[in-house]
């Protein structure tokens, strides 16, 4: 582990916001890359189970994620092939509705910039969510606008939508996305991932 990874595994600095949400628990960041990884996906934060668990899009998200890209469990997770890194590392808790809350902006304003310089140019990235492509793109298009404008990032950076299962209905209205974003998305993945 470097110490960058080390760092930000040890980070403590929304124990006290966490403590004050629906589920008042400690700060537990997931961690999941290193340097020369060939994809990078940047989301938007761990879930209860990944938070449990201490593997990120270890739930159903997960599983449509990787029926997107293409890759099965064991690509997946091999870090010298694809870093995880989200808006925030660990899981912001639920609201009072049972919502899961925001990524809170000091994780990115404290480790984003210096895991960006840490990995260095990857050749796919994946920005999954609103929040990572706010950060990367810019604000203003919201999510479809910006994942129907996938063309003008491809083949290097692909903007999806949160692979939900609440996002199912998305899915149908938005037939073109699996229809013509996918294929390419498993194409340059596989690109990516050729030694």
């Amino acid at each position: 582990m470097t110490g960058l990874q080390s760092q930000i595994s040890s980070c403590t600095l929304c124990a006290t916001c966490f403590a004050q949400t629906e589920t008042a628990h400690a700060p537990r960041p997931v961690v999941w890359f290193e340097p020369g990884t060939r994809i990078r996906i940047i989301g938007q934060a761990p879930g209860m189970r990944v938070h449990k668990s201490g593997l990120p899009f270890d739930d159903p998200s997960g599983d449509r994620l990787r029926q997107w890209m293409g890759v099965d469990r064991d690509i997946f997770y091999d870090r010298a092939r694809i870093a995880i890194t989200p808006m925030a590392f660990c899981f912001p808790g639920y609201d009072a509705n049972g919502s899961d809350l925001p990524p809170p902006p000091l994780c990115a304003k404290t480790w984003a910039d210096h895991v960006d310089q840490a990995l260095g140019d990857v050749p796919l990235t994946l920005l999954v969510g609103g929040y990572a492509q706010a950060r990367h793109l810019g604000r203003g298009k919201g999510v479809t606008a910006t994942v129907a404008d996938w063309r003008a990032h491809a083949p290097r950076l692909f903007p999806l939508p949160h692979p939900s299962w609440r996002n199912t209905g998305w899915l149908k209205k938005n037939p073109w996305f699996e229809a013509e974003l996918l294929p390419e998305l498993q194409k340059q993945v596989a690109i990516a991932l050729t030694p």
